[in-house]
This record gives structure tokens, C-alpha cells and sequence, in this order.
């Protein structure tokens, strides 16, 4: 059953109850806050707090607040500091505009980054979504002798491994696999590896975790003989259909990079998934706040 929070709004992952229990596993406590009018969750939001010198404890919210109305959200930038005890925040914002941003005296740290998010629904419907050429590697890889299988994650799964190597070959920070694992044991059954294999040998595999209406696809390699086979295109179509016969209306494929990865921000965008930009990550502190609002908007966006 859908968690009744993740119902009610759709929170990506940083933001989601599944997350927290996967980090308070590890020790590692978020706050949940919300606000709620006329028994309706207006707004949602995770804070968690590390410490970092000379500034000592910093506050961050990842991937949100979310609100159900960009008016709501706008509200959150009104009335933050009424939870907040004043200490530094970093927020990766979730859908705000950088003028409210400045206005409220925030600092911007990075620029936006893009993500891809996929509708998910009827397969008909999902099938016609995809660009040409993704749709026709799919149906040939359909048409092999690809077989996938579906299961639970497991905390030493090859999987996470591989994941840690391709990280380090390609210099990029995923989610730790620690954590992927903390995941699967205090969320059962949400946290999914589906494998493609070839005359019993594994091609290809991908890790999708749950989380409400929402899922990310969290972690997925292709060997080879996987890529020969565009395995993925097939471990991706049946984990669309499994997702949304499971009630999830929208699949996170995360960040895309089409300077230093132009051929996985093609495959993504191929599924028929949206570019979706996210606001950037912006901070706020007492000395900063001042200086933030005079910020030319050039610099700001």
C-alpha cells in the first residue's frame, strides 16, 4: 500500500518517508515537517543536519519543500524562518523561481541541474510516448532471446559493486550503496533489481526504488553484450509496466548530462520522458541574507 504522506503529494525520493526510514537506519535522522490547512497537506519538507567547520550545523533540505501549489511554496519562502532557528540552510530547491529565491535572501550555490521524469499509465499510451528509435531498439530486444527477471534487492547485490566502479570511472557521486541497502531492509519490497540475461549470463541491470506515486531509477548498468542487445530498453519497458500496474504515476530517471554523457541523455529522453530543471541549490545565512537580496539576477538564475 502507498504511504499515506506520498499519497497525498508526490515527493521525490530525498523528500520521501521511505528515504527517511532508509537513513534513520543508518543513524542518520531527517525531521519532517508539513503544514496543513483545513486537514489538506499543503506542504511537506525533510530537513536534515549535518555539522561543517567553522559554520557548525548546517541545515539542508533536498529536493524540496513540495507543495501542492507554486502558491504554497511560495507561502514556505514567507514563513520558513518561523521552524528555522536561524542556523545556515541549503536548500535544493524543488519549483521556485530564483526571484523569490533572492527576495527571500537566499544565496545561490549552483545552477540548476535537469532531471528526466517519465508519466507513467497505460502501456499503450507509454509506448506511443517513446521516440522512434528507442521504440524499435525495444521491439528487437523483445524479439531476442533477452529474458528479465524481477526480485528484491539484496545489500550485497553485484549490482551495488558495479555501481562504485562506474562512479569512479566516470566521476560522478551516487547515492551510497550502504545506503541503497539501508533502503531495502526498512522499506521491504520497495527497492527492486530487474536483470536482463542472455543464455543464462547477466547482460544488464537496473535498481528501482518506490517510494509513493513516485519511483527512481536509482542505479542501472549495461555489460557489452547488454548494450548489443539494448537489454536496458527492455529492463526499462517492463519496469514501466510493473511500476504502473503497481499504482506509481511518475519514474525519476534522474540528471541529465548531455555534455559528458550525451548517449544516456538520449536514451532517457527516448522513453518519452520531459527534461524537467530544477531550481538550483541556493543558501541562507544571517551574514549572506543582506547581500543575497541586491544580487543582480543575471547571477542569481
Amino acid at each position: 500500500m502507498l504511504d499515506v504522506i506520498s499519497q497525498s503529494l508526490c515527493l521525490p525520493l530525498q523528500q520521501s518517508p521511505e528515504y527517511a526510514r532508509a537513513c534513520e537506519a543508518m543513524g542518520l535522522n531527517l525531521r519532517a515537517c508539513k503544514r496543513e490547512q483545513g486537514g489538506d497537506l499543503r506542504l511537506w519538507w525533510q530537513v536534515q543536519s549535518r555539522r561543517f567547520k567553522p559554520l557548525g550545523r548546517v541545515d539542508m533540505v533536498s529536493r524540496g519543500p513540495v507543495g501542492r501549489t507554486p502558491d504554497d511554496l511560495r507561502d514556505w519562502l514567507d514563513r520558513w524562518q518561523h521552524w528555522h532557528d536561524g542556523r545556515p540552510l541549503v536548500l535544493n530547491a524543488e519549483g521556485m523561481r530564483a526571484t523569490w529565491l533572492r527576495k527571500a535572501g537566499f544565496w545561490p550555490l549552483m545552477t540548476p541541474a535537469t532531471i528526466a521524469l517519465l508519466d507513467l499509465g497505460p502501456p499503450e499510451v507509454m509506448r506511443a510516448a517513446q521516440h522512434q528509435k528507442w521504440r524499435n531498439r525495444l521491439t528487437k530486444a523483445q524479439s531476442s532471446a533477452v529474458k528479465v527477471t524481477r526480485h528484491a534487492l539484496t545489500p550485497q547485490h553485484w549490482l551495488l559493486h558495479q555501481e562504485l566502479e562506474q562512479a569512479r570511472d566516470k566521476g560522478y557521486r551516487p547515492l551510497p550503496p550502504a545506503l541503497c541497502a539501508a533502503y531495502t531492509r526498512a522499506n521491504p519490497g520497495q527497492a527492486v533489481v530487474f536483470e536482463a540475461r542472455h543464455r543464462g549470463d547477466i547482460i544488464a541491470g537496473a535498481v528501482m526504488l518506490r517510494h509513493g506515486p513516485m519511483a527512481t531509477w536509482q542505479i542501472g548498468h549495461s555489460f557489452p553484450e547488454g548494450r548489443k542487445m539494448n537489454a536496458m530498453n527492455l529492463i526499462l519497458w517492463q519496469a514501466m509496466c510493473w511500476l504502473a500496474e503497481r499504482g506509481h504515476v511518475c519514474l525519476d530517471l534522474g540528471l541529465l548530462n548531455d555534455q559528458d554523457a550525451p548517449g544516456m541523455t538520449r536514451f532517457k529522453l527516448g522513453t518519452g520522458a520531459k527534461a524537467h530543471r530544477l531550481a538550483g541549490t541556493w543558501l541562507h545565512s544571517g551574514v549572506l541574507a543582506p547581500m543575497a537580496r541586491l544580487l543582480p539576477m543575471r547571477l542569481a538564475g
